[in-house]
């Protein structure tokens, strides 16, 4: 409940010019929010077409997995660790890749066979697209969440907090006004009383 006074009406005018300021600072804020979105999205198909596109060749190299030499294939592209760093972008952490670490193996060379090698890059490759795309997702993941919170705040201020207050103000105003003008009658009033003494 709002009290119906100057200082209130004061507050309450103080108040909207600071959503006034806030909300086309939030507006953009959801703008470039959206923009990158649609960025990461667009990155997260390019990446799963590539994906697509190395995993058709590598599947040249299936029937050859039956072979004993296989195993040393898997052995040859165990991934150890996958490298990101974090990077602010309108005001998010968000996970920026950096590569693949894939653990150390030895093999003699002319003890494998012609393939390994080949199949070996293949799969890495592989591998290294599937953590992007990881990497990726989690990216897009962490921006919608707070384009989700944004765009909640820009809801809240325009179709809430912003109304809100300038019913407030009206409601004060109107009030402000007729106890001005009930005093203005009063005035008169008592002014004639006095006339006709």
């Amino acid at each position: 409940m709002i009290k119906l006074t100057k200082t209130e009406l004061r507050d309450q005018q103080v108040k909207l010019a600071q959503l006034s300021k806030y909300l086309p600072t939030l507006q953009l804020k959801k703008a470039m929010l959206q923009v990158e979105v649609n960025v990461v999205q667009q990155e997260i198909e390019e990446l799963a077409n590539k994906f697509d596109l190395v995993e058709e060749k590598i599947k040249k190299y299936a029937l050859l997995f039956s072979d004993r030499a296989a195993t040393d294939l898997f052995s040859l592209v165990k991934v150890q660790e996958s490298l990101k760093e974090y990077e602010n972008i309108a005001g998010v952490e968000i996970p920026i890749f950096k590569g693949v670490v894939f653990e150390e193996e030895n093999y003699f060379l002319f003890d494998a066979p012609v393939w390994l090698e080949a199949a070996a890059e293949g799969v890495k490759k592989l591998l290294v697209l599937r953590e992007k795309i990881k990497v990726a997702k989690e990216k897009k993941q962490a921006l919608e969440k707070e384009l989700r919170e944004v765009s909640i705040r820009v809801n809240l201020f325009e179709k809430i907090m912003i109304p809100r207050a300038v019913e407030n103000i009206k409601k004060i105003k109107i009030f402000l006004g007729d106890q001005q003008l009930a005093a203005v009658s009063q005035a008169k009033v008592s002014k004639k009383k006095i006339m006709q003494r």
